[in-house]
């Protein structure tokens, strides 16, 4: 099997100059693979490059694929992805992946812009002080999951296990969904991403499955980012995400 024109063309956009490491060493797989992941899944919807790079970037930390990570984010800042954006990726894995996963990835990220000559640190993004982290942080929770199902969660919660509830608002979307350098739309697109590519989150794919719906990410957008995530997620995972779509947007329904 022979690269095909589209597929050769999309890796000269994204990785200028260079070819596969495995190119010489194993061949078939690495036409076989380009095919699948830079022309036949892109021709699926209209799911821009950047968002592509973005959420592929989310996945592969969420799966801890660090050497195809590495490989990405070149792409990503080739085509246009900021290093503040990057970051942000990074920083918003932690809630959700946990820091010891994600440790590597901030390492290797910085080695990657540092080489690309962005001086590091970064401006910074946060938004909330110790005092506000807490309201802001259950402002943003509300929009993403809706008052009546936060209101929900927190009353249902067992007296011994309301600080989890407290330290969702508080920490997860207080110190990190309120960032700046990504927009919220985008962010539920990560976090789907990277719950879906984490395996065995169920759940919590459907609670954010109605969240990108409720900041206006329709099920058209999210086949788009799970169809971008198939080559480097695999079929089970995938075919586990599209269940849970369906059972919140069943196909027949147009959102």
């Amino acid at each position: 099997m022979a690269p095909t024109e589209t597929a050769r063309r999309n890796h000269d956009q994204l990785f200028p100059g260079k070819l596969p490491t495995l190119a010489v060493t194993d061949p078939e797989l690495v036409e076989i693979v380009n095919n699948f992941a830079l022309d036949e899944t892109r021709r699926y919807g209209n799911l821009d490059t950047k968002t592509r790079l973005m959420v592929q970037l989310a996945s592969l930390i969420a799966c801890q694929g660090l050497g195809e990570y590495k490989t990405m984010l070149g792409a990503a800042l080739t085509i246009g992805v900021t290093p503040v954006q990057v970051k942000e990726i990074v920083y918003q894995a932690v809630p959700y992946v946990g820091m010891a996963k994600v440790s590597d990835f901030l390492t290797a990220t910085n080695q990657i812009l540092t080489d690309h000559g962005v001086e590091l640190p970064l401006e910074g993004q946060s938004s909330t002080t110790p005092a506000d982290r807490a309201e802001k942080g259950l402002a943003v929770q509300e929009i993403i999951a809706g008052v009546e199902r936060v209101d929900a969660m927190r009353a249902a919660a067992a007296e011994d296990e309301r600080h989890f509830q407290d330290y969702l608002a508080g920490n997860c979307f207080g110190d990190y969904l309120t960032r700046g350098g990504l927009d919220i739309a985008t962010r539920e697109l990560l976090t789907l991403s990277m719950l879906v590519s984490l395996g065995g989150c169920e759940p919590q794919v459907k609670g954010h499955v109605q969240g990108n719906l409720n900041v206006g990410n329709n099920r058209a957008r999210m086949l788009e980012v799970i169809t971008a995530l198939l080559p480097y997620i695999g079929y089970p995972r995938t075919l586990n995400a599209l269940r849970v779509l369906n059972e919140v947007v069943p196909a027949a329904e147009t959102v």
